[in-house]
Parts: C-alpha cells; sequence; structure tokens
C-alpha cells in the first residue's frame, strides 16, 4: 500500500523556522505532482505549495510565498517545505499529497495519496 508520512511539525514563536518532511513509501512508479496543504479548526483545507518532478515548476499560496520553500529528494522519496518567518496565522494540521496529473495544483481531486498530516502551531 502507498504510504505518505509527515514528520517536523512543532511548536515554536513567531519569526521561528520548521522544517516538514513527507516520505513515500509502498510503489513502483512515482507520482508526478506533490503538494503540502493544511487546515486550521474549522476552516477548508488549504494548498500551500506544489512541485511538479518532471517539469520542475513549483506553486506557492499567496500567503506564503517570499516565507517557505517547497522540494523533493527524488532518490530519498522525501518531500521538503522548509518554513520560515513563522506567523501564528500559519497555525494548522500541515498535509502531504501525491498524483499522477497535472491540473489546478491546489485542487484536492488532483492528488490520489494523503499523509495524515503534521501539527505545527506557532505563538504571538
Amino acid at each position: 500500500q502507498v504510504q505518505l508520512v509527515e514528520s517536523g511539525g512543532g511548536s515554536v514563536q513567531a519569526g521561528g523556522s520548521l522544517r516538514l518532511s513527507c516520505v513515500a513509501s509502498g510503489y513502483t512508479i512515482s507520482p508526478n505532482y506533490w503538494a503540502w496543504f493544511r487546515q486550521a479548526p474549522g476552516k477548508e483545507r488549504e494548498g500551500v505549495a506544489n512541485i511538479g518532478i518532471v517539469g520542475g515548476r513549483t506553486y506557492y499560496a499567496d500567503s506564503v510565498k517570499g516565507r517557505f520553500t517547497i522540494s523533493k529528494d527524488n532518490a530519498k522519496n522525501t518531500m521538503y517545505l522548509q518554513m520560515s518567518s513563522l506567523k501564528p496565522e500559519d497555525t494548522a494540521m500541515y498535509y502531504c499529497a501525491a498524483g499522477f496529473r497535472g491540473g489546478a495544483v491546489f485542487s484536492r481531486g488532483l492528488y490520489d495519496y494523503w499523509g495524515s498530516g503534521t501539527q505545527v502551531t506557532v505563538s504571538s
């Protein structure tokens, strides 16, 4: 079975940094598109960052541009989200996702596999 497992979440003060990891296993054909989503209590899940492996293109939500960086180490089947200058509004459960087809980068229907999430809490 394909599994995605996130790690690296925690509690930090505003202005701090965290690096999230997503380790994938259980597949022989690697998905071409990877993304990070987040969801705060009582709010809808929203896309944060996306990377296409074949084209190498990245996309970020306006709220995180200049602060977050998405990357992937294909040899290790691991995706990362480097977060800096964290704000209290970044507090959420963060999920990694992977899929095989392109389209609207933050459409949940594009992604076939999902992790169970890692919590990020930013205090003021």
